[in-house]
């Protein structure tokens, strides 16, 4: 349980990282600021945080799964 707590902070961490460095506007942050139609100085880091938590959990589903067959597969 905290190998996964500590992947999916990694994720969060550097996908949100990303997102903030990158210049152009990423999916689905930048969807979802204009969806909240908020048009502030904080967009980019909104929109980051959003993409941070998008991503990382998708990366952190897909390593969890991963590593349950891998798992299953070396206990046979």
């Amino acid at each position: 349980m905290m190998r996964n707590t500590i992947i999916l902070l990694a994720f969060f961490s550097v996908f949100t990282a990303a997102s903030l460095l990158i210049p152009t506007p990423m999916f689905p942050g930048n969807v979802l600021c204009k969806i909240l139609e908020s048009p502030t100085k904080y967009s980019p880091f909104l929109s980051a945080v959003f993409n941070g938590v998008f991503y990382s959990a998708i990366f952190w589903l897909t390593f969890t799964l991963l590593s349950k067959k891998f798992e299953e597969e070396s206990s046979d």
